[in-house]
């Protein structure tokens, strides 16, 4: 692995130059419900275009109708050239929503590993936690917090840690990771909030209150962090 140092330009302003991504960082995405994350995983995809990335959209627990949606509009602007939608529905038994991350991380993984650069959107990573729960509390295994099992982490972080910026012996590739997490009335303190911001390198907080006076993207500056993306940012910014 090498550290990370190339930009990856979302399109958004506030996040280019407050909380900057790098190519092969992991960077959470985090807010209640109906405040623009995947509004803003769609603008990120967009803007990917003739930048030489592979787009993986894994939509986990999303009516199916809102999938369908977004791809119309990824295919109307061109976008489904470059990108690679993953969908677990709720209707999907609990093991699909289980499986669709790691699926879309296996697909990103061949592409990093030819020396391709993928940017791959979790969205979101809540729903994965819930249908893992459903599935540990079937088979009888003890719950610990919030009736989550004990290795709750650990199905987040081996998802994570898989995406890197690769050596050049290794081709120089790159998996850039994008995690969603929906929060309950904006508790960040919750357990698979907290969990998820201690895997990922930095986050970028949606705030309701902003979302509803009508400051879009509803990004609060103060809350949101970006650990190792400094290095990757244009000087221009």
């Amino acid at each position: 692995r090498k550290s990370v140092f190339e930009p990856l330009q979302t399109g958004i302003k506030a996040i280019d130059a407050l909380v900057p991504i790098g190519r092969g960082q992991r960077e959470l995405i985090i807010g209640d419900r109906k405040t623009g994350k995947t509004s803003l995983a769609i603008d990120t995809i967009l803007n990917q275009k003739d930048q030489d990335m592979i787009v993986i959209y894994v939509a986990i627990g999303q009516k199916d109708s809102t999938v369908r949606t977004q791809v119309e509009t990824l295919r109307q602007l061109g976008a489904m050239d470059y990108t690679i939608v993953v969908n677990a529905g709720p209707s999907e038994p609990a093991p699909m929503l289980y499986l669709a991350p790691y699926v879309g991380a296996a697909m990103g993984e061949e592409f990093m590993y030819n020396g391709k650069h993928v940017l791959i959107v979790y969205d979101d990573l809540s729903k994965q936690a819930t249908a893992y729960r459903e599935l540990s509390l079937i088979l009888r295994r003890p719950p610990g917090r919030e009736a989550y099992p004990g290795d709750v982490f650990y199905l987040h972080s081996r998802l994570l840690e898989r995406a890197a910026k690769l050596s050049d012996e290794l081709g120089g590739g790159s998996m850039t990771a994008l995690p969603f997490i929906e929060t309950q009335a904006g508790d960040v303190s919750a357990y698979i909030p907290t969990n998820v911001i201690s895997i990922t390198d930095g986050q970028v907080f949606l705030d309701a209150d902003q979302f509803y006076a009508g400051v879009r993207p509803a990004i609060d500056a103060g809350t949101s962090v970006s650990r190792v993306g400094g290095d990757a940012q244009i000087k221009a910014m």
